[in-house]
């Protein structure tokens, strides 16, 4: 049984809301330390779903997980989080992210995001034994007020996986 199947009520040996709590308690146990380090904001996102432009097949739109974004500088921040992809498979990610302070206009601002991610199948591109974790680069708009906002992520296609754009949307919280 994979982890993110359900049998009979009962879950696997792991599941992504067992790696969410385990990476927010790790956020919690750092909480000083991180707050220095992440002196321009400590955000925990959760990824509610997803929007696939044009697909060839039936994608999963719901995408439930969790995530957080340490900023040490305004411009500047690291993210890592998992969730359930629209190919109802575990993914987690980690990467940096780059928001230059000329592409910020009032409560909208536009990044780029750049790391790995696992849970897809990429082919000649990915590593590990079945090639399921490989690069990601994706323009993400972040729109905040105060202590809450939205990040629409455009993720590009992967065509090894027949997964074409995607659009996710995460809702985030500021710590």
């Amino acid at each position: 049984m994979r982890f993110w199947q359900v049998r009979g009520g009962r879950t696997g040996r792991k599941t992504i809301a067992g790696a969410a709590l385990t990476l927010l308690m790790l956020g919690a146990a750092m909480g000083a330390r991180a707050a220095d380090w992440c002196g321009a904001g400590l955000w925990v996102d959760a990824m509610v779903g997803s929007y696939h432009i044009h697909p060839d097949k039936d994608f999963e739109q719901f995408n439930p997980g969790l995530g957080i974004e340490c900023w040490p500088s305004d411009q500047w921040g690291v993210t890592a989080g998992g969730f359930r992809n629209s190919l109802r498979r575990p993914s987690f990610y980690g990467g940096g992210v780059w928001a230059p302070e000329f592409l910020h206009w009032g409560y909208v601002r536009l990044a780029a995001m750049g790391g790995i991610i696992s849970g897809y199948n990429y082919g000649n591109w990915g590593l590990g034994h079945n090639h399921t974790i490989g690069p990601v680069a994706a323009p993400i708009v972040m729109v905040a007020y105060k202590r809450v906002g939205v990040n629409f992520i455009v993720i590009p296609p992967i065509p090894s996986d027949d997964l074409p754009f995607t659009v996710g949307f995460q809702l985030r919280v500021k710590f």
